[in-house]
């Protein structure tokens, strides 16, 4: 997949008559801030500088995503990157990463992932002048936080420092991200979900198609309709929706990452609502400029 095919599948508007995504309940403040930094810290995924980045090194767009996101474990077997991603089909991970791993070594992608992303908020950002004071806050918050049991974020806050002002907001906003994901699937888990089910009840909440976004995961049909019916026997799922009881776990789950991430919340402290307009913004511009996909219920299902 090149990065014309990328912006084909991946960036087309959605019909303005469309409803709000379904997630208008979760405004909690650590909630607020991964959907203000969710742009910054993927643009080393979806902007053309880090797609070119992962290019020269002889991969896709897919295998740039799996081996660039995946390389802050190391070079683990792909069975343990895919758990680590939770969400997505295992095989389709196991073998994007193992073909990219052939194709670009630790060091390569490591370095082609940070170049790509600070190339990009470049371009975007220029040089914002408060750029170290919210890269400050963030990193107090990334700082404050135990790795435990949370393997995307361990790897990287094992990493070191960009050196760059802006790989360092990028490095933080990464951090933060992949640690509400790690502690998000440690609440699916702990909710007796698996990640493909998981999928299923966050797109019923958000507001999609039943199964049109766990489709862009991987999943075939068969599998899709089997924790379909699944969630439908638990009383999760009836005529296509979420049951007041999936509904109602769907909303247990957000309040479980929550809970998991009070201690970023405390380290910014009040500090979090003067950053949070600031990293907003950024992101708007991110997403105008095209490095990051428009459609709402893309950014509210994560």
């Amino acid at each position: 997949m090149d990065y014309a095919e990328v912006r084909e599948a991946f960036f087309q508007l959605r019909d303005t008559s469309a409803p709000e995504p379904g997630t208008s309940g979760w405004q909690s403040p650590t909630r607020r801030l991964r959907d203000a930094i969710e742009p910054i810290a993927t643009i080393c995924y979806w902007s053309e500088p880090a797609y070119d980045a992962y290019a020269a090194l002889g991969l896709d767009f897919l295998q740039g995503y799996v081996w660039s996101r995946g390389c802050v474990l190391g070079e683990p077997d792909g069975s343990v990157v895919a758990a680590a991603f939770g969400v997505f089909e295992p095989g389709l991970i196991g073998q994007l990463y193992d073909t990219a791993r052939a194709a670009a070594g630790l060091a390569d992608i490591r370095a082609a992932r940070e170049a790509g992303a600070v190339a990009a908020l470049r371009t975007v950002l220029g040089a914002p002048e408060q750029v170290a004071e919210v890269t400050g806050a963030l990193r107090r918050a990334a700082e404050a936080m135990d790795t435990a049991g949370r393997p995307l974020f361990a790897g990287l806050a094992g990493m070191p420092w960009p050196a760059d002002e802006l790989g360092r907001l990028w490095h933080a906003c990464a951090m933060l991200r992949e640690l509400r994901g790690d502690s998000h699937l440690a609440a699916c888990v702990a909710a007796g979900l698996t990640g493909l089910e998981a999928n299923i009840l966050t797109e019923l909440q958000v507001g999609w198609p039943l199964h049109s976004y766990t489709a862009t995961r991987g999943w075939p049909p068969e599998a899709m309709n089997l924790a379909t019916a699944s969630l439908s026997e638990r009383g999760l799922i009836a005529n296509g929706a979420l049951s007041g009881a999936g509904a109602s776990l769907r909303a247990d789950i957000e309040e479980a990452t929550d809970r998991q991430l009070a201690p970023v919340r405390d380290a910014i402290g009040p500090e979090l609502f003067d950053v949070l307009p600031t990293l907003q913004e950024w992101s708007r511009r991110i997403v105008e400029h095209g490095w990051f996909p428009p459609d709402p219920y893309k950014r509210a299902s994560g």
